[in-house]
């Protein structure tokens, strides 16, 4: 049985990207992508998902901010948006907004975020950057990716799906380590996917 995933993309999209390759390979058997939505217009990502031939839906919160309107206002008319595109799980693949109960209770432990740190650690839109001065004052040795549920309005938190630890060598730059951080990303993105949406784990090997 197919499941419908909608994808929040707020900038350069390389996570959507490995998502729609990844189901187009096959790796994420039974899983369609039914909508991209961005809020933001110059997101390069909507060029990604038009190019596989995806759904978008560019929905600002420009306008709710202008008007005095609550988050909780865009919360529920995004997820009548999702619902209208038959969207069964939700995807964050840098989505740049802290959803309320509002949203989370229409998706309750459906809804899927990647955070480039392990678990409790370096919240926030600045993780990578956080955590590569941390290594520099001498705090840290390692840095990581988490994929995690989003049960409430906590930031970066929730029960984790995957995790997986990403060195920071000695003579790294900021880039170095970002280019690393992503290169994980994509990968264990599309595993934690698997192992939630799919019937048979993604590390799941024959016994012949």
């Amino acid at each position: 049985m197919t499941t419908r995933i909608a994808i929040l993309i707020s900038g350069f999209g390389s996570n959507l990207e490995a998502i729609l390759e990844a189901i187009e390979r096959g790796d994420l058997p039974d899983v369609e992508p039914a909508v991209v939505v961005s809020n933001r217009r110059e997101a390069f990502g909507i060029r990604r998902a038009v190019r596989h031939g995806v759904p978008v839906v560019y929905f600002p919160r420009g306008s709710y901010t202008k008007a005095n309107r609550p988050r909780e206002a865009y919360d529920a008319d995004l997820a009548g948006i999702l619902e209208v595109f038959g969207a069964e799980w939700v995807v964050m693949a840098g989505w740049m907004h802290v959803f309320t109960s509002t949203f989370l209770k229409e998706y309750p432990s459906r809804v899927v975020n990647l955070h480039p740190a392990l678990p409790g650690t370096f919240p926030g839109t600045s993780g990578i950057e956080d955590a590569y001065q941390a290594y520099q004052a001498g705090e840290i040795e390692e840095t990581g990716v988490m994929v995690h549920l989003v049960p409430d309005e906590a930031v970066d938190e929730g029960p984790v799906v995957a995790q997986q630890t990403v060195s920071i060598q000695p003579n790294d730059s900021l880039e170095d380590l970002e280019a690393r951080i992503h290169a994980v990303e994509h990968e264990l993105f599309v595993e934690a996917l698997h192992n939630l949406l799919c019937a048979q784990p993604a590390n799941q090997t024959s016994d012949q």
